[in-house]
């Protein structure tokens, strides 16, 4: 029987991440590339391996996933994680995933609040469970659709700010 998710992805013309196309096993590791845009920062790393979040390689992603603004680090929570590396593997997996905003602090999210209607006064981000990316080589409406197809969490899509919004809320679409 072909999954939803599957079913999905080939209608919307991606590929399938291999854990839904191959039934790999949950345990299969899981990398990520990043790229924080704010403050030039690469780290590629395996954070899941063996059955088991890898705590060094998660803390390596906390700190790069930091409020660029303030340098306060926060845990990220490990779905949103699995959902980046879900959509970079359904997205090709070539590049490396550009973050242009990961973990806000409440005065960073705050500060941003009070200048624009588009973030939100209890935003995700401030919990480690949202992130706005990009991804080098893929339009960012096929960023959308792939984040959409996965349908784990919120997704916003922000053309004229070139990048997508994911997280780990209650699944919606703005």
């Amino acid at each position: 029987m072909i999954g939803r998710r599957r079913l999905l992805a080939g209608a919307l013309g991606l590929a399938a991440p291999s854990f839904i196309a191959s039934g790999a096993s949950a345990a299969a590791p899981r990398r990520l590339a990043l790229l924080n845009l704010h403050t030039g920062e690469r780290l590629a790393a395996t954070y899941f391996e063996a059955g088991r979040y890898l705590p060094d390689a998660l803390s390596a992603i906390d700190r790069i996933l930091r409020d660029h603004r303030t340098g306060a680090v926060h845990p990220i929570a490990p779905g949103l994680l699995d959902l980046v590396a879900s959509l970079s593997e359904t997205l090709g997996g070539q590049g490396t995933v550009q973050v242009i905003s990961g973990y806000r602090s409440p005065a960073s999210n705050a500060a941003l609040n009070a200048r624009s209607s588009g973030v939100a006064t209890r935003s995700l981000h401030i919990q480690g469970m949202a992130v706005d990316i990009r991804v080098p080589g893929v339009e960012l409406g096929q960023v959308r659709k792939a984040a959409l197809v996965l349908g784990r969490g919120g997704v916003g899509y922000y053309p004229q700010s070139d990048f997508v919004h994911v997280d780990i809320g209650r699944v919606r679409q703005w």
